[in-house]
């Protein structure tokens, strides 16, 4: 069980009203301390998929009062270990919870550190790409997977579809602006390394980044699918994998490479490629923050979210069958195919 300890701090005159709206929630243990200027701090332990209900709670009820604050903390370990079904409180009002994941608050937290574009995220940009560039130019795995890894082109593009089910503009603008940001400086660096080393389309790490298939487009769902899933879960280790999985740096410095050298076709496929990623990552990461039950916690923020969510699963959607069809008829029907052996 993933455990949050919340400290609430606020007016000393409020501790009924909070203890009166604590005993509506499901936890497994408070604490007060006392606190200067007649204020005190409850220390609340509860599970995780609780955490966000009771934490909407207390906006509502005390977001007005200036000396409100909630801070979260992730909990290792405690003893004795609460069990679910013996610690749960009996009382009939508690709020049911259907979605097992972390709270919107963390999320957001989260994702917004992973699309802000500061100089150490360039470098991180920077240093990817030229780790992608080498391995592909080596048509060497290993050092692929590490650009992978890094891995700085996913963090945007899972904010952007936050940002999309909550309706949140000032989150949109930024993980836009993180994701061209991002393309930007990739595909400068690589088409420089492109007219300085001239890469063969032949290179096989290369050619197989040129090339389109269906089975990419259902990898890029199923594996958005479970990048999203693992955030909301807050399980950082599952994301690695789908960084692998639908890895947008080295079919990037592959296009960028290709324009380099002038080989458009192949340029075009690796573009291709990018694109069915991240439209795959979207659309994916929409519809399961909507399956796992994220949605604003104003009902006028849920009514701006709905029009923005509808609008955009549109979009993606249309976008997706289009290059669907593009690829199906120009690679799986093989009308044109890029070289795909090694050069002599």
């Amino acid at each position: 069980m993933n455990l949050r300890l919340l400290q609430i701090v606020i007016d000393d005159d409020r501790r009924g009203s909070l203890a009166e709206l604590l005993d509506k929630h499901t936890t497994f243990g408070r604490w007060d301390e006392a606190l200067a200027e007649n204020r005190f701090q409850a220390n609340v332990l509860t599970s995780a998929e609780h955490s966000e209900s009771l934490m909407d709670d207390l906006t509502e009820r005390f977001g007005h009062a200036t000396t409100f604050r909630v801070v979260v903390l992730s909990v290792e370990a405690t003893l004795p270990r609460p069990d679910d079904e013996d610690d749960e409180p009996a009382s009939t009002d508690k709020p049911k919870e259907t979605s097992e994941r972390i709270s919107r608050e963390e999320l957001f937290n989260d994702v917004t550190g992973a699309a802000k574009v500061s100089r150490v995220w360039l470098a991180m940009v920077a240093l990817s790409a030229i780790v992608a560039a080498v391995g592909l130019l080596r048509d060497n795995t290993a050092v692929i997977i590490g650009a992978m890894v890094i891995a700085p082109l996913l963090g945007p593009n899972v904010a952007l579809a936050l940002a999309t089910t909550l309706g949140d503009l000032k989150l949109g603008r930024r993980a836009l602006m993180a994701n061209f940001c991002g393309v930007t400086m990739t595909l400068i660096m690589s088409t420089l390394a492109g007219l300085a080393l001239k890469p063969s389309p032949l290179i096989p790490a290369i050619a197989e980044r040129t090339n389109v298939s269906l089975a990419d487009v259902v990898v890029g769902l199923a594996a958005g699918a479970a990048g999203t899933l693992a955030f909301t879960m807050g399980t950082g280790d599952v994301v690695v994998g789908v960084m692998v999985a639908v890895a947008l740096m080295p079919p990037t410095v592959v296009c960028g490479m290709m324009i380099g050298t002038g080989h458009w076709d192949a340029a075009i496929g690796a573009g291709l490629l990018v694109t069915v990623n991240v439209i795959c990552i979207n659309l994916a990461g929409v519809g399961t923050f909507l399956a796992q039950g994220m949605r604003p916690r104003t009902w006028y923020e849920a009514d701006v979210a709905r029009k923005a969510t509808r609008t955009a699963v549109v979009l993606w959607v249309g976008l997706l069958i289009l290059l669907s069809t593009i690829v199906f008829f120009i690679y799986d029907l093989a009308l044109w195919s890029p070289p795909t052996s090694a050069a002599p």
